[in-house]
């Protein structure tokens, strides 16, 4: 008869298991630095998105309608239309 208790069998042996807990790289006065040097830009005013089932459509034509293939045959996720 093993002399283990049941729980103990169920765990790995290794007693120096890492449920390590995140470490900063560097220090966290520069944290923002590049943000904040960027140069303010006001949002622009952009077209409604459409909802629902115009949403849809829209998805519908991009994926599917309006296809731009790359050389080795998958799609662009990303595809600007050729102008």
């Amino acid at each position: 008869m093993n002399t283990q208790p049941l729980y103990a069998l169920a765990l790995p042996c290794n007693t120096h298991s890492h449920l390590a807990v995140g470490k900063v790289h560097g220090s966290l006065a520069r944290a923002g630095k590049v943000r904040s040097q960027a140069p303010k830009v006001e949002p622009q005013e952009k077209k409604k998105t459409p909802k629902g089932r115009a949403h849809k459509r829209m998805l519908y034509n991009r994926r599917f309608v309006n296809v731009t293939l790359m050389p080795n045959g998958k799609r662009k996720m990303n595809a600007n239309p050729e102008k």
